[in-house]
C-alpha cells in the first residue's frame, strides 16, 4: 500500500472530521472510501453513456418496444391509480 499527501482546505476537512468521529473510521479509511465510491460512480456513468450511444447506433424498433410493453404488462400488472 502506497501512502500519500493529500492537501486539503479547512472547509473539507472540518466535516471529514465530523465524519471520522462519527462513523469510527480513520481518516484515511473515510477517504479511501470516498475515492472508492467516486470511482464506481465513474464506471455507473461510463456504462450508462456507451449504452446510450449503443442505442443511438441502433436503435429499437417500434415492434420491439410494443413487445417489451406487452411483455412488461404481463409481469407487472397496473396498478389501480384512481
Amino acid at each position: 500500500m502506497k501512502v500519500i499527501k493529500v492537501p486539503m482546505n479547512d472547509d473539507l476537512l472540518r466535516p471529514l472530521s465530523r465524519q471520522v468521529k462519527t462513523r469510527k473510521l480513520t481518516r484515511s479509511a473515510l477517504i479511501c472510501e470516498a475515492c472508492q465510491h467516486h470511482l464506481e460512480k465513474l464506471r455507473e456513468d461510463d456504462l450508462d453513456r456507451q449504452y446510450v450511444a449503443g442505442y443511438r447506433r441502433h436503435p429499437e424498433s417500434a415492434a420491439v418496444g410494443r413487445a417489451g410493453e406487452r411483455l412488461a404488462g404481463e409481469v407487472w400488472p397496473r396498478e389501480d391509480w384512481s
